[in-house]
């Protein structure tokens, strides 16, 4: 039975001394990866190889910080700020030591520095102070990071004011465009009413016109106007002919009998014999007597 113990706690203390040595030798290569990226990097300025060389130390061992530390860097000298900005992080994540990590937020707080996200740079310096207070570089960056946020804000401020003021101009423009167009709008109306009613009156005088025409026509063509027969009237007033008389005198005019022409001689003293005395009564009287109303 004691045999059996002891030959179970040396295959123990063999598998341990396997992984120690199988951990040693795995550390050894990511090490040796390191020392590679770093030696071309520095001598050569070969990133893509440098990169290359981390990659296999992270691969080869995740928890190193020292790969992904210097990973980082390389990302940060090559401008490729995003990249070293999550390289930074995850160095931070794994490193144990507070010194390491100190190092990655401050690097990583100058990361955001170059893209001016100061708000982030902020949070990363005090990251870095809180695992190594006493660094002054780190403290000094905190403040300039402060001071750039706030000119941030209040450039951001004035933009915005300038925004709204742009805006409200705009919108004072539309509503004077839209104002001027409705006046427009009711000026024309208002010519077009005018216009229409000119033409109105014109067309109203060109009928009347029309209608005098049309009334005088009438009168060329008809029967002749008040006032020629008025003149008629009166010329026949002025002759002091009767109608009768008139009708004697087409009548004379024709073939008569002896006899006739004796009758028609005989009435028209008569007839001239009543005029003049009726002229006579009248003279007599000395003014005109209103006779009756025919019924």
């Amino acid at each position: 039975m004691k045999k059996i113990l002891c030959v179970i706690l040396c295959f123990q203390i063999g598998i341990i001394c396997s992984q120690e040595e199988n951990r040693d030798q795995i550390i050894n290569e990511a090490n040796q990866f390191i020392a590679t990226g770093n030696k071309v990097l520095i001598k050569d300025g070969n990133f893509p190889k440098a990169e290359g060389e981390y990659r296999k130390a992270i691969a080869k061992n995740p928890v190193n910080p020292t790969a992904k530390y210097n990973l980082a860097n390389a990302y940060y000298n090559s401008e490729k700020y995003d990249e070293a900005t999550h390289r930074y992080t995850e160095a931070a994540k794994v490193a144990s030591a507070k010194s390491e990590k100190h190092k990655a937020f401050h690097n990583q707080g100058n990361t955001y520095m170059e893209q001016k996200k100061y708000k982030e740079a902020v949070e990363a310096y005090k990251n870095a102070l809180r695992n190594n207070p006493k660094d002054d570089e780190t403290r000094y960056n905190l403040a300039l990071a402060k001071k750039m946020l706030e000119q941030q804000q209040q450039q951001n401020d004035q933009n915005k004011d300038k925004d709204q003021n742009k805006d409200q101009k705009e919108d004072n423009k539309d509503q004077k465009e839209g104002d001027d167009k409705e006046d427009k709008k009711g000026d024309d109306g208002d010519k077009e009413k005018e216009k229409g009613e000119d033409q109105k009156d014109k067309e109203g005088d060109k009928g009347e016109d029309k209608k005098d025409e049309g009334d005088k026509e009438k009168d060329d063509k008809g029967e002749p106007k008040d006032e020629e027969k008025d003149k008629g009237k009166d010329q026949k007033e002025q002759e002091g002919e009767p109608k009768d008389q008139q009708q004697q005198q087409q009548q004379v005019q024709g073939k008569l009998s002896p006899e006739q022409v004796k009758s028609l001689l005989e009435a028209m003293n008569n007839q001239e014999k009543k005029v003049q005395d009726k002229i006579n009564a009248k003279k007599a009287q000395g003014s005109k007597v209103k006779t009756d109303k025919d019924w």
